[in-house]
Formats: C-alpha cells, structure tokens, sequence
C-alpha cells in the first residue's frame, strides 16, 4: 500500500512578505492538485500567519525568538550564539521527517537586500546538509540567485545550492550566478516565477481617459555592498519617488500606493505627508492577489519590489519598474518590457516621468505584449510542475511529458 508523502516548505514565510506568502501559495496549489494525499508542513518565519493562512502546521524556524532583533547586550548575543547551535538539531530533526522539503521560490541565493551570513543563508544550509546527510530530498524551485561580494555569505549559498537535490531558477541571470559561485547548473533549468502560476483577476477596459496611477513603494536602502550609503540611496529614492507622485497629482491623477511588506509603511506616510492631497490614497494588500485587484484596476504601475511587478505584468497592466537588482530587467526584458527599467539607486524624476509618458503612450501594444507573454509563462511553470513531480515523486503517476522551458 502505497504511503502518502511527507512534504515539508521551508522559508521566510508568514513574516510580512507578500511575495514570498505568493511563492508559498503556488507551491501549495500545485501539491494540492497533483499530490493531494501528501501530508504537508512548514518550517518557516511566520508559522501563526502561514497556519491561519494556509491551514497548514507550522513550526518556528529559529529557536531564539529574537533571531530578528539587532543584539547588542551579552544576554542577547549569548541567546543568538545559543540559538545558532540548537538550530541544527532542531532542523535535522524537522528535516528527518520529511519525504521531501520544497523551497518555494523566493530570493533565497542573492543578496540584493541586506543580510547577514548567520541570518537566512545559515538556515538555507542547514536545511540542504540535513536533506542530504539524511536522505531527504530538497529542492529549490524557482528561486532567485545573485553574485555575492560577503564571503561567508557566499560559501554558505554555494554549499547550500551544490547540495540540494533539484534547483531551478526564475529567470537566466540568477542560473548564471549560481554557475559562477562554483555549482554545476548543467542539468538545473530556468522557468518563471512561481507567482505567474497563480489565478489573475480581471483586468478593467481602458476607460480612454487618464486613470489611476498605481505606485508600489519599498523601503529601500540598497543592498549588502551599500551599507556604507544606504542612508543616501533611500532618501533619494523617496524624493525622486515624491517628486513623481507630485507632478502625477499637479495632472489630476489619481494615485494608489501599494506595498509588499510591512516595513514599507513607513515609505506610504512619508509620501503621504509630503504631498498631502485627497488623489493619493494608500491600499492595505494582504496578499499577491489583493496586489493584483488593486493593479487590474489601474491605467499604469510603477513599482519596485520584484513581485509587485510580477502583479502588474500577470494582469496585463503596463509598468515601469524602479529596478534594484538583476532579477527586475531579467522580469521586464522577458515579459517585453525591458525598455521601461529605471534604476532605483539612481531616481531621476524628471526621466522618470519621460519614461512614464512613453509606457502610456504605448499601452494598447504593451497589454497585448503581455497577454502573450503571460500564456507562455503559465505554459512553462505548467512543464515545471510536471518536472517536479519527476523529481520529487517518482511513485506518483507522470502527468505530462516535461518539456524543457527556453
């Protein structure tokens, strides 16, 4: 009698993230379809949120519970250093149990955001050792990768990618990353991101005059090599960021601000308070697809945050992406949008609003653009879940011949 699978997901989620709540969502909605007998559970950074979410269990990923507060006290810092060692039984043990761990996307190999190397990298590694010391199959799909400088940071990701038992990659650049930090990606494949799977609401007819402007912030420093003019990189970014919202309002355009996670709040009040009009009112999304109802709704998106674009691009509404890392020109140049990129360390406002005027200019073009970019995403992560299942689930009847994703 055939047992059903243990499926563990393993991630930084339930912690505020939208994006990688999304990712989360995919994966569940692919086990749920193809293995809906597998016992599933998660060791993951919100484990009260993903249960009450997802209805899934869910265990705490670090044992000292301030794992995410800057230790400056002895106490503190003993509990970290503390914490560090219980974590790898505490992992083995949770890894032990499991048929299978699924990463669910995410930008678990970069660090184009600030991190530490005894932060998430040392838990992403712990996981892949104990899935391969003790026979359980890890697997990273999807996920996002970038050259590191650190490099403890570094030797972390490599070790954690050489010993997972299936990779892939969400776009070209994060594959060519993994390759250049010593991992063999011969065999390791590059699809779309997991949130293209995900349902789309409707998007709304072009009303023929100029509509809602969409614009999702991000409390932006810069990323790992930046800390030295992180300070400088955001306040430019606010400006150049409010100075466009301004000129927007001065035209009579309505503006939405969005977000992608909870600390970027604070970047809505500062916009709100300096322009200070009724046309700029902010949404509280809880999810990608809230994110998505928002955009649908909008004539054009201007947005930061990789999977804030990803909602704009899934409901076929034009956008201009302030671009922080490799990964957002890679989402943009695939998706047929690559000429409307603007660097987010480097806000222009004034090329901005050019850039702005041209992506509406072109709109009509632009969605059909998407509308065929967007069937062929759903095609490719529809082959990669058939992959998977050929990797993760050999017992499991095949669904579908894979077919390799270009």
């Amino acid at each position: 009698m055939k047992t059903a699978p243990r499926v563990g997901v393993f991630g930084l989620l339930g912690s505020g993230n939208l994006g990688n709540d999304g990712s989360l969502e995919a994966v569940l909605g692919y086990l749920r379809t193809e293995h809906p007998d597998a016992a599933v559970d998660a060791l993951c950074g919100g484990p009260e949120a993903v249960t009450t979410r997802f209805g899934i269990p869910a265990t705490r990923l670090h044992w000292y519970r301030g794992e995410y507060r800057t230790a400056s006290r002895a106490g503190a810092i003993a509990g970290k250093g503390l914490g560090k060692l219980v974590d790898v039984f505490r992992t083995a043990a949770w890894v032990r149990r499991h048929d299978v761990v699924i990463v669910p996307g995410m930008g678990v190999l970069e660090a184009t955001l600030p991190l530490r190397p005894w932060g998430f990298p040392y838990s992403l590694f712990l996981l892949c050792a104990s899935g391969r010391l003790l026979g359980t199959r890890v697997a990273l799909v999807s996920v996002g990768a970038a050259a590191i400088g650190n490099r403890p940071t570094r030797a972390l990701v490599r070790w954690s990618g050489r010993l997972a038992a299936y990779r892939s990659y969400r776009d070209a650049p994060s594959r060519d990353a993994m390759r250049a930090m010593g991992v063999d990606t011969r065999r390791d494949e590059v699809y779309p991101d997991l949130a293209f799977s995900l349902p789309t609401p409707r998007a709304s007819a072009p009303s023929g005059s100029p509509g809602t402007v969409c614009v999702g912030v991000m409390d932006f420093h810069g990323g790992n090599d930046d800390r030295a003019r992180a300070e400088e990189i955001y306040r430019r970014y606010l400006d150049g960021t409010i100075r466009f919202v301004r000129t927007l309002v001065e035209e009579g355009r309505p503006v939405r601000l969005l977000t992608g996670d909870q600390c970027d709040l604070s970047v809505v009040a500062a916009i709100l308070d300096a322009v200070g009009s009724p046309l700029v009112t902010a949404a509280e999304p809880a999810s990608l697809a809230d994110l998505m109802t928002e955009m649908a709704a909008a004539d054009t998106v201007v947005a930061v945050r990789y999977h804030n674009l990803i909602c704009a691009l899934k409901t076929g509404t034009p956008v201009l992406a302030l671009c922080y890392a490799a990964k957002s020109d890679a989402l943009m140049d695939r998706m047929g949008l690559g000429a409307y990129c603007h660097p987010a360390r480097e806000v222009d406002a004034d090329r901005l609003l050019e850039q702005f005027r041209d992506l509406e200019k072109h709109s009509a073009e632009l969605r059909q653009t998407l509308t065929e970019r967007n069937q062929a995403a759903a095609q490719q992560l529809a082959d990669q879940f058939a992959a998977l299942t050929a990797a993760l689930f050999p017992a499991a009847d095949p669904i579908q011949t894979p077919r390799k994703a270009p």
